[in-house]
């Protein structure tokens, strides 16, 4: 499990517990104790297993766009299990959700000592890349490795997405941001380009009030903006339609480009579509013609509550290569 501890005096505890035992890495007294004293401020991951930490992950600003991995170590007896992987993901998502641009951490080059070497192939495997070597940062049998990662990249905010149904903040979504959403919702794939997706940007705070009022139980309460996603059915050739493939390709899109904008939403249809058909009720406010249908509405803003990323089972689990099975 992965816990974002809040208490200063634990997060003390916990580094000292795990850096402490992992001298191989952290071996000079003075730098492993300005690492646990330090990480008393910073936003601080716990892995724990059976309420026992397994490790830990603090961050660190470095610029208005940039945060660092200022130090992460797993005990151990936990390598290779994963924690790593699922504390740097918990920080990432921490870290794209907050709007900064890029994260960094810096490292001992590889090449040097066998054990960095293993943390070096870990950095690159979670996504970062080299930018530079400071050879007298620290020492001359130590140069400095710097890594860094691009947090505003395809293959991060992938990754970073993940459905939000907390609160949002009372700011408004600029025209333009809700543009760039609704550009890349219609420039998603369409089967046989029959382009059977159509969307309706709602900022008015009058026409959401209503929206909103009509969704029981109700969700997206406080959303700033919305967008309503319409289909029609249209034949790609005989009697074959992909309208179910095109909307869902749209909203693909638009979820991820509202995540790199720095924003929240959740995909909501079948909330909706259910036989109460609350989609038809939605329709009608917003004078959707005949043919038109509302599959969706995904809410826009900038998150309130603090949120982490879903368990997900094992790559492994569920990617395979050539065949089904070992």
């Amino acid at each position: 499990m992965i816990r974002f501890i809040e208490d200063p005096d634990e997060r003390r505890k916990i580094s000292r517990l795990v850096l402490e035992s992992l001298t191989d890495w952290f071996e000079v007294e003075e730098s492993r104790e300005n690492y646990i004293k330090e990480s008393a401020d910073q936003p601080f991951w716990a892995a724990v297993d059976n309420d026992e930490p397994a490790g830990f992950l603090c961050l660190k600003e470095t610029g208005n766009s940039t945060v660092e991995l200022a130090v992460m170590g797993v005990r151990k007896e936990y390598h290779r299990k994963g924690y790593g992987r699922r504390l740097f993901d918990a920080a990432r998502d921490y870290a794209v959700m907050k709007g900064y641009s890029f994260m960094q951490v810096k490292t001992v080059r590889s090449g040097m000592y066998e054990d960095y070497d293993i943390t070096n192939k870990f950095y690159v495997s979670v996504g970062f890349r080299e930018l530079e070597v400071l050879e007298e940062y620290w020492d001359k049998d130590n140069p400095c490795q710097i890594y860094v990662m691009n947090l505003k990249s395809a293959i991060n905010t992938i990754a970073s997405r993940h459905s939000y149904r907390g609160r949002f903040l009372e700011e408004p979504v600029p025209r333009e941001d809700l543009e760039i959403i609704a550009r890349a919702g219609v420039n998603a794939p369409s089967g046989c380009n029959k382009q059977t997706t159509d969307l309706i940007v709602v900022d008015d705070p009058d026409v959401l009030a209503r929206i909103k009022s009509l969704i029981d139980p109700p969700v997206a309460q406080t959303a700033p903006a919305m967008i309503v996603v319409l289909s029609r059915r249209i034949n790609a050739y005989r009697d074959k339609c992909f309208a179910t493939q095109d909307y869902s390709a749209a909203i693909e899109n638009m979820l991820l480009a509202i995540v790199e904008l720095g924003y929240q939403s959740c995909w909501y249809e079948g909330h909706i579509t259910d036989d109460d058909r609350i989609c038809d009720k939605i329709a009608d406010v917003l004078g959707v013609p005949e043919g038109y249908g509302v599959v969706c509405v995904l809410p826009v803003g900038k998150a309130l509550d603090d949120f982490h990323a879903p368990s997900k089972k094992p790559f492994g689990e569920r990617v395979r290569f050539n065949h089904f099975g070992d």
